[in-house]
């Protein structure tokens, strides 16, 4: 099994370069971080968790600084999305920027997208939440081209653009891996269409991650799709729970690494490195 973190990344806690460089020293495989561009005041959405909204959700930096900055710092660790809120994004520009990053970390890049949830949010970004999920497949097949065709052009409902010209290309080919987040019933279908892999939160529940991964088994066999991985995102540091997914076959844990000044980010790492270590032994 493969371990990294997921974590969000603010003016608040430890520095980017920092983040991976103590990763990329304790043997972890990759960092993914999450990505917010704002937060309404006025927010009417109850989030999942049902509570307050958590301080970090306010003040994330942008998702393609920090992971050019982790990068820069590191050689080896995979620098990934989770989730990137390409609901919220314009698809070209984007594609230029994860293109961009896939160069700067010689080909490290990891994209992990997803729908959303915050309804105020993605409506601020003229989003209609309604049709988020077709939007998101346009935006995914859209940048496919791009990294794919030396003149690429898409027409779609919500993505449309005669043939341009955009670099750089991906050092990655065809294109980095893109992991479909979510746990809706629909979501296996998104991943058999346009994924490359499958990225679940934890809080889905290690029986029903187990389930759905057998059944992205099946169903990608059956496709011909050959094996798409899955990666668990806020893995908590619990040997047990890693155990559990590792005999579902999930392929990487993402431990959920508290947002904390750096000292106390290297305590938490250290115990994730020692539940990490077992499984390597």
């Amino acid at each position: 099994m493969k371990f990294g973190v997921a974590t969000f990344v603010t003016d608040e806690g430890i520095a980017p370069a920092d983040l991976g460089r103590v990763l990329e020293e304790r043997g972890f495989e990759s960092l993914f971080v999450a990505e917010h561009t704002h937060i309404p005041v006025n927010l009417e959405s109850q989030w999942p968790e049902g509570d307050e909204l958590p301080r970090k959700y306010y003040r994330t930096l942008d998702p393609f600084v920090v992971l050019t900055s982790a990068a820069e710092a590191t050689e080896r660790l995979l620098v990934g999305t989770g989730i990137l809120l390409l609901v919220e994004r314009d698809p070209i520009v984007t594609a230029k920027e994860i293109a961009s990053l896939d160069r700067v970390s010689a080909g490290r890049v990891v994209v992990g997208v997803g729908a959303g949830w915050n309804r105020e949010e993605m409506r601020d970004h003229g989003t209609d939440p309604r049709t988020r999920v077709e939007l998101l497949r346009e935006r995914i097949l859209a940048m496919r081209e791009i990294w794919t065709r030396d003149e690429a052009e898409f027409h779609g409902r919500f993505v449309n653009f005669d043939p341009i010209y955009c670099w750089p290309k991906p050092v990655q080919r065809p294109h980095p891996p893109i992991l479909v987040g979510g746990s809706g019933p629909t979501t296996l279908d998104r991943v058999l269409e346009y994924g490359d892999g499958w990225m679940p939160t934890y809080g889905l529940g290690t029986d029903e991650i187990a389930r759905r991964t057998a059944e992205l088994e099946q169903r990608a066999t059956e496709a011909g799709r050959g094996h798409l991985p899955v990666s668990v995102y806020a893995v908590p540091a619990d040997r047990e729970v890693v155990a559990r997914l590792a005999e579902a076959g999930v392929e990487r844990a993402l431990f959920d690494l508290p947002t904390a000044p750096a000292e106390e980010t290297r305590r938490a790492l250290d115990e994730f490195a020692r539940i990490a270590g077992s499984f390597r032994d």
